[in-house]
C-alpha cells in the first residue's frame, strides 16, 4: 500500500505541476499496482480505493489532455470491475462488499461525466447493460408492483 501510495503522491505532483506526461507515467504505475495486488490486498476497502482512485485519476488527467472518450474508458473500466467483484462469488465478501460500497462513487462519476462531455460507446453499453439484459416481458413490467 505504501508503493501505491508515493507513487499516487507522486503522480498528483506531476499533475499539479503540468508534467502530464509524468503524471500519466505514475499514474499507470500506480494503477498496475493496484490491479496486481486488488484481491490480495488485507484491507479490501484499501484494495478498492485504490483501484477506483487510480482509475479515477487517469480519467482526470485524459479530460486535462481534452481526450474525454479516454477519460470515460477509465471511468467505465473501474465501474464495470465493481460490478464483476460484488457478482464474483470466489472473492471474499469483504472485497465484494467494499465494491459495492464504492460502486455509488463510480456510478455517480461517470453520470456527472456523461452529464458534461455527453455519452461515449463504452458509457452508453455500460450504463444499459441492466435494461439490456431483461427480458422484455420484465422490462414491461418494471417498476410494476
Amino acid at each position: 500500500m505504501e508503493h501505491w501510495k508515493r507513487t499516487i503522491e507522486r503522480a498528483n505532483r506531476c499533475f499539479m505541476l503540468g508534467e502530464l506526461v509524468d503524471a500519466r507515467e505514475h499514474y499507470l504505475q500506480a494503477l498496475a499496482l493496484a490491479q496486481v495486488l486488488y484481491e490480495r490486498w488485507p484491507d479490501a476497502d484499501e484494495a478498492v480505493a485504490a483501484c477506483v482512485i487510480s482509475h479515477h485519476n487517469l480519467a482526470d488527467l485524459h479530460l486535462r489532455l481534452n481526450q474525454p472518450e479516454e477519460s470515460a474508458e477509465y471511468l467505465c473500466a473501474i465501474h464495470q470491475r465493481l460490478l464483476q467483484t460484488m457478482q464474483d462469488s470466489r472473492l471474499v465478501p469483504a472485497l465484494r462488499e467494499a465494491a459495492l460500497r464504492q460502486s455509488s462513487k463510480t456510478y455517480v462519476e461517470l453520470l456527472n461525466f456523461i452529464g458534461e462531455h455527453g455519452e461515449y460507446p463504452r458509457t452508453h453499453r455500460l450504463l444499459h447493460i441492466d435494461t439490456a439484459a431483461q427480458p422484455t416481458k420484465a422490462r414491461a413490467h418494471h417498476g410494476v408492483h
